[in-house]
């Protein structure tokens, strides 16, 4: 019987990895030497790698959310012109990244004239709450919609339901741009009302409650629906200038004026 090959770094780095330890594989040398250098414990060393397991599995974490959330790439915090925001908002702004909405399917309402910054804002806060551990999914209403009606035609309504269910929030972009199909009606309020009071949305709207109407058709579903979203709810009132007009206007100015943007 042959004696055992003699362990090496390279040998517990393999069996780290069959281990799916990648993290402990990745930082394993420079944390050695930080051990021997330092004069730490074995207990010491293993919580460090430990560390270093945990935020790894982490990243890649929040690297799946985020491919899973469709959030826009660029419409973050921390591109946000938050001077730009009425200061209602302003002062929301920190409590609703920290997440703690989420929890008893509070909802988030962003009403304001196109360019008004609603998307960025919802967005922005979506990032934050995938940064926190929690799962987000950004779509445009319509896109939901069309998911949903074509789940009701496959009889698979309930199963999309619960996949949907999984997100913490969903971010409904531009409710008011909803075909106003009554088929399409009544699949948006049977998501609302699926969710209530359990998972949370976060809905950008031109339209204000009294032309929710356009939305749900009649006065009985539109009332049901309002009362859905709003039971549990902070609203944001974006009011001020057209972000987007006043970002054409500079665009045109540099452009008659020959300057660098």
């Amino acid at each position: 019987m042959t004696n055992p090959a003699p362990p090496t770094v390279e040998s517990l780095r393999i069996m780290l990895r069959a281990l799916r330890l990648s993290g402990f594989a990745a930082h394993f040398d420079e944390v050695a030497e930080q051990a021997t250098r330092e004069g730490w414990t074995f207990l010491e060393f293993v919580h460090e790698l430990a560390s270093h397991e945990l935020e790894a599995r982490r990243r890649r974490r929040i690297e799946r959310s985020l491919k899973a959330s469709q959030l826009p790439t660029t419409k973050t915090l921390a591109t946000l012109n938050h001077k730009r925001l009425p200061a209602p908002v302003r002062t929301q702004m920190s409590a609703l990244c920290a997440g703690d909405f989420l929890r008893g399917g509070t909802n988030v309402l962003a009403f304001g004239l196109p360019g008004r910054g609603k998307t960025h804002t919802l967005a922005a806060i979506g990032h934050e709450l995938i940064q926190r551990g929690h799962r987000v999914l950004f779509t445009p209403t319509f896109q939901l919609v069309q998911r949903l009606l074509v789940a009701k035609r496959d009889l698979t309504l309930e199963v999309e339901l619960k996949r949907l269910d999984r997100f913490d929030a969903v971010i409904l972009d531009d409710i008011g741009y909803v075909q106003q199909d009554r088929a399409e009606m009544e699949v948006l309020f049977t998501f609302l009302a699926e969710r209530y009071e359990r998972r949370s949305v976060m809905i950008s709207s031109n339209l204000v409650f009294s032309q929710w109407g356009r939305i749900f058709k009649d006065a009985m579903t539109t009332a049901a629906a309002i009362d859905r979203v709003v039971h549990h709810s902070v609203i944001l009132e974006m009011t001020g200038p057209s972000f987007r007009a006043e970002e054409a206007e500079k665009s045109l100015t540099r452009l008659e004026t020959g300057a660098t943007p």
